[in-house]
Formats: structure tokens, C-alpha cells, sequence
């Protein structure tokens, strides 16, 4: 999976160049507001795409291992026919199968940890691509302050941009 994209260069260059030709001198703190938020975005944007690909590949081993679990399984079954068809059952035969059963109980608690794994990462990406979200949302709503020179949007622009740095902190310790 991919990390999350922000495409609000336009919003930050708007606000930017409103800060350059504009009179009011809280518009400047505004395109440096904008600034951090966009710096904050790309690092959730990276920190939920690396939880995002390592869900994958947790899933994926856990599917590995389930697939040799079930290996494990149709050799101890057709063993097990083999043993029940032919009469009386060689040590040797007794022995693998005792052996696979141990193998099989091992390969599954590794696919089991490996799905925890996977939900666990899992998690993470959705609460810092929430982040993603806010830092985007807060982006937006500076770019509309500077534009149409209100300072109450700057506010609840950052509120939003408070907002995705809790859910950045959030995902940065959640296990």
C-alpha cells in the first residue's frame, strides 16, 4: 500500500503568496502555520503507509504459514491412512506423525502471532491516517483564513491541525 497522499501544494502556495502581498502581519504567522502542518502531514502520510505495508506483510506470512500448516496436515492424514491400511503401524510411522502433529501446533501459533501482527499495524495506519486527514482538513481552512482574511478560519484551522497531531501521537504509540 501506498502512503497517503496530500496534494494541497496549491492551498499552501495560495497562502504563501497571500502572506507576501498582503498588509496584515498575522496572515505571515498563517503561511508559517501552513507550513508546519504540511511538514506534519508528510510525516503521517509516510508513518501510515509504512503501518499500512507492514499489515500487508504480516497478513501475508500469516498465510504462508497457514498454507505449511495445512501441508503439515495432509502429510499427517495420508500418513495416517497409510498407518490405518496397512495394518500394523511402524515406529518410524508413529514417530512422524507425533511429529508433525508437534510441527503443525508451532506453525500455528506462528500464523496467529503473525495476524495480531497484521491487526496491530492495521490500527496504527487508520489512526495516523486520520491525522493525515485533519492536517489536510487544516491546510485547507488556512488557505481559506489568508484568502479571505478572516482569522476565526485560522483558529479553527488550527484546532483541525491540534486535532492531527493527537492522532499522529496516537498512532506513534499505539501497540
Amino acid at each position: 500500500m501506498e502512503e497517503a497522499e496530500v496534494p494541497l501544494e496549491q492551498a499552501h502556495e495560495q497562502v504563501h503568496h497571500s502572506a507576501e502581498h498582503s498588509g496584515e502581519r498575522w496572515i505571515s504567522w498563517v503561511a508559517l502555520s501552513t507550513a508546519l502542518l504540511a511538514v506534519l502531514a508528510a510525516i503521517a502520510g509516510l508513518l501510515s503507509g509504512k503501518h499500512a505495508n507492514e499489515a500487508m506483510m504480516s497478513q501475508i506470512e500469516a498465510a504462508n504459514r497457514w498454507a505449511y500448516y495445512q501441508a503439515k496436515g495432509i502429510k499427517a492424514a495420508v500418513l495416517d491412512a497409510k498407518m490405518s491400511l496397512g495394518g500394523a503401524a511402524q515406529e518410524q510411522d508413529r514417530t512422524r506423525a507425533e511429529r508433525y502433529q508437534e510441527e503443525q501446533h508451532e506453525i500455528e501459533k506462528e500464523a496467529r502471532s503473525k495476524e495480531t501482527e497484521a491487526k496491530s499495524n492495521f490500527h496504527q495506519h487508520e489512526i495516523v491516517a486520520r491525522g493525515v486527514t485533519m492536517f489536510q482538513i487544516a491546510i485547507a481552512i488556512a488557505a481559506i483564513s489568508a484568502l479571505t482574511k478572516r482569522r476565526r478560519f485560522w483558529g479553527v484551522s488550527l484546532i483541525f491541525g491540534l486535532a492531527g497531531c493527537v492522532f499522529l501521537i496516537l498512532g506513534w504509540v499505539a501497540h
